[in-house]
């Protein structure tokens, strides 16, 4: 029989607590991304290269990042590096497993991207005097960014919904850390949760809508 009994009054009282972690969490999803972004880029400057060491460093990245659990990809930049001697705290290894992931998907949606671009758009800026790095950051990039944006918008709600593994780590200033310690002390596991899962689906909506809203207004012709 049924014999929970709901406490939300207790757990609302959290709010507060639970509102301060979930900008921790946006603030190491956002520069998750911003590190994943620049990582990206020159991946994919890489994989294109004529080099045969930079194509296959940025394809074995892109490879591990991909086809590897996240939460391994943060459990070695914690537990992993440790045992080199380089101990990160949990916020920052958190962060790089977070980068390292964006960063491989972030590639492999450039790679896709780039395909769609037409190589005459190259063969036009040289023809116009412009170097190859120049001519794909002024013609090339601009036109991949744009095809990849709605993929990018998607790694950025994954980017926020993969901080919650901080928590196997020691992380307990972003919302699943501050959640899980809540419960530790009132045992209100459902009501905290439940609030947990509201708000992280609020935050990745609010992206979603304001990346529709930023690309109505960069993308209008």
């Amino acid at each position: 029989m049924f014999k929970y009994t709901f406490h939300w009054n207790q757990a609302l009282k959290s709010l507060p607590q639970m509102l301060d972690g979930a900008l921790v969490t946006l603030e190491v999803a956002l520069l998750s991304m911003a590190i994943g972004l620049g990582f990206a880029i020159l991946l994919t400057l890489c994989r294109s290269s004529e080099n045969r060491a930079l194509r296959g460093v940025a394809t074995g990245w892109v490879e591990v990042a991909r086809n590897t659990p996240a939460l391994f990809q943060i459990y070695m930049a914690h537990f992993g590096l440790g045992s080199f001697g380089i101990h990160l705290s949990p916020y920052v290894a958190l962060l790089a497993g977070i980068s390292f992931n964006n960063a491989g998907y972030l590639a492999e949606n450039f790679r896709g991207a780039l395909k769609a671009i037409p190589p005459t758009q190259t063969r036009a800026a040289r023809s116009l005097g412009l170097t190859p790095l120049q001519a794909f950051r002024y013609v090339v990039m601009p036109q991949m960014l744009r095809i990849a944006y709605l993929p990018t918008t998607n790694q950025m709600v994954w980017a926020i919904l993969m901080t919650s593994l901080g928590v196997t780590v020691g992380m307990n200033t972003d919302l699943a850390g501050v959640t899980q310690e809540l419960n530790a002390r009132t045992f209100r596991t459902f009501e905290l949760f439940a609030i947990a899962a509201v708000i992280y689906y609020l935050i990745a909506k609010t992206v979603t809508l304001a990346a529709r809203l930023l690309a109505a207004r960069l993308f209008r012709y």
